[in-house]
């Protein structure tokens, strides 16, 4: 499989996660921004070597061509969002709000995320069939969804 078709394949997997695009859409990234960062980090890791900028930028999902100073421009926007978010948790750290009751719900989505993680990595550590697994992830990922889409105040589909 060619490098572009394995980025390619790992970028719609991430941003049609359906707990992926909860998050992506609460955050202070837009989508290109965050496919622009998930492919200077994958094209790096699953190349043998260094790709340049305007092969990265050949690797959006997007049909057009993307010059390499637009790629950069938004990854540098994207690594900007990430910086300031960053900055942000620390500063409520920093200003003791962490310690108040306000943020419970944030940091038990957070818990839960870990959970569904590792019951994940337990399924498959236990060698627990792979219905059972899926059957497993997919109560979990409902749970995390319901949760996530409380938090961001959008309405919670019912399946």
């Amino acid at each position: 499989m060619k490098l572009r078709d394995s980025v390619h394949s790992l970028l719609e997997s991430s941003i049609n996660d359906p707990i992926a695009k909860i998050m992506a859409d609460n955050s202070h990234l837009t989508q290109t921004q965050l496919e622009t960062l998930l492919i200077d980090v994958l094209a790096d890791n699953m190349s043998a070597k260094s790709l340049r900028y305007d092969e990265k930028a050949q690797l959006r999902l997007t049909k057009a061509k993307i010059s390499r100073g637009a790629f950069n421009r938004t990854l540098r926007q994207a690594k900007e969002n990430v910086t300031k978010s960053i900055y942000t948790v620390i500063l409520l750290g920093y200003l003791g709000l962490f310690e108040t009751t306000t943020l419970d719900p944030y940091l038990e989505v957070a818990n839960q995320l870990h959970t569904y993680l590792d019951a994940y990595k337990s399924a498959v550590n236990e060698g627990t069939s792979m219905s059972e697994r899926l059957k497993i992830m997919s109560l979990l990922r409902q749970q995390l969804e319901t949760s996530l889409e409380e938090l961001s105040g959008r309405p919670t589909k019912r399946m």
